[in-house]
């Protein structure tokens, strides 16, 4: 029975909750000096501004999901968005950078409730066909436009309001989530409460916070440092210890079956790739516009506007191509659209124009990568069970986290490699291009696997993951 009610207000609270939680992954992006000089924080510190975020949200993001099948998805959610909205308060009111750093951590951890429910509520109040489509373009939408109008609002508000609105401006859209939660969300969790794999939560928990913080450090600590090397060893092992767990005990937080199943294997491989290859490229794009092409911080972000509509322009201009070629055809067809802009952007170099060497490319890259996104979200549900919904989304979420904690510190790596030590537009120019180069080979990459593992006749499988 379907445990949800008022599908209107489910949907405005997905789309409230998505756009929020993205929009706080890339909002103090372009804000991040202001802060440095009001805090007099080091580089290092600094950093820890955006990785104590991106570090406990990709931690917690299992354990969010698989909480929402147990204690109920409207609990799950009004805890998260309280956590979220106080943690930004205390954020934007932080007069020590130790407290501020403590207050994206605890975001983080919000998030990481929120982010898994969006996908999981969508995909148990919405029958598949039409409506799901639907909403799944608006799940999209929120989650691209998030990311993307996060940089937009940096600098606009660093440069005309002060630096801490960009933690202060979640406090209304909590307050609107709330509400629609509220009246939306039904609170019945129906006959059958799963328990909680604690074992398994804190095995993967502990695994996937050291995995990300190891990888996020690499750019102070270097990839064969002592540090670097023993927290990717540690979150190896526990790992590794979390998967035996889950062969064994009853009633997993993650059940491997799932990853039997082509088309969830194969969106969480494009979901990983995917994020690998944007996130480095948003984040190397706006080094560019400052760096090379010398925007200030509002310019910057509001370059990025032609990508947001573009995203939205892909992703309800998707459904007809699924409904003649199918899903893995829309997901793998808009995945390479997306790689090609991004290779694009990677052609860039000092002395360039926003109409000759950006507004092209955002248009191809945003509308491929907006399409293969809604159609990834979709296929990662297909067949999934009501009562292990969260846990999908959960596992999804973190595919993408991962990913683009990965890339970014990968192709980070690989930029300040090729610049060497190089202060020029031209140098840094050409750190960012091969960035930008291997994050689209990346995209590319991710949606030739997925191509290959998603089965050929979607709609035909009625039969649960794993079964």
């Amino acid at each position: 029975m379907n445990q949800l009610n008022r599908p209107a207000a489910v949907l405005a609270t997905v789309v409230i909750v998505q756009f929020m939680v993205s929009l706080d992954l890339s909002v103090v992006n372009v804000a991040l000096p202001a802060i440095q000089s009001e805090f007099q924080m080091s580089a290092t510190a600094l950093q820890w501004v955006v990785n104590a975020y991106i570090v406990v949200f990709g931690g917690f993001l299992l354990l969010g999901g698989r909480l929402g099948d147990v204690i109920g998805r409207r609990n799950t959610m009004l805890i998260g968005l309280v956590v979220f909205g106080v943690a930004s308060l205390v954020g934007g009111l932080a007069q020590d950078p130790a407290l501020l750093i403590v207050a994206r951590a605890v975001q983080g951890l919000g998030a990481a409730a929120l982010s898994p429910l969006s996908l999981a509520l969508i995909s148990v109040t919405f029958e598949e066909g039409p409506a799901r489509t639907k909403a799944m373009g608006l799940w999209g939408a929120s989650t691209m436009l998030g990311g993307t109008l996060g940089v937009v609002a940096s600098g606009v508000l660093t440069d005309f309001a002060n630096w801490r609105w960009v933690f202060l401006i979640n406090i209304p859209i909590v307050a609107v989530a709330v509400l629609t939660a509220v009246t939306g969300i039904g609170g019945v969790r129906g006959n059958e409460r799963p328990r909680l794999d604690t074992l398994g939560a804190l095995l993967v928990t502990a695994g996937m916070i050291l995995l990300i913080f190891g990888v996020v450090r690499t750019d102070e600590q270097g990839w064969a440092s002592g540090a670097t090397v023993a927290a990717l060893t540690i979150a190896a092992i526990l790992l590794a210890a979390f998967v035996v767990v889950e062969k064994r005990v009853a009633e997993p937080l993650m059940r491997l079956g799932l990853f039997s199943h082509g088309s969830v294997l194969g969106a969480n491989v494009f979901g990983f790739m995917i994020t690998a290859g944007q996130l480095a490229a948003f984040y190397f794009l706006s080094l560019h516009m400052q760096n090379v092409l010398d925007y200030s911080p509002a310019v910057a972000g509001v370059a990025f506007v032609p990508f947001a509509l573009g995203a939205v322009v892909g992703m309800f201009g998707v459904g007809p191509i699924v409904r003649r070629f199918g899903e893995r055809t829309a997901l793998v067809a808009g995945g390479l659209l997306g790689a090609l802009g991004i290779a694009w952007f990677g052609l860039a170099g000092p002395g360039g124009s926003f109409a000759a060497d950006l507004l092209g490319p955002s248009m191809v890259a945003s509308i491929g990568i907006g399409a293969s996104f809604v159609v990834m979200g979709a296929v990662a549900m297909q067949g999934v069970p009501a009562a292990e919904a969260g846990m999908a989304s959960g596992l999804l979420n973190s595919s993408r986290q991962l990913g683009g904690a990965i890339g970014l510190a990968v192709l980070t790596t690989v930029a300040a490699a090729v610049t060497g030590d190089g202060r020029s537009p031209q140098a840094l120019g050409d750190g960012y291009s091969m960035a930008l180069l291997l994050g689209a080979a990346l995209i590319a990459v991710g949606a030739v696997v997925a191509g290959i593992l998603i089965p050929r006749a979607e709609k035909e499988q009625s039969a649960p993951v794993g079964a």
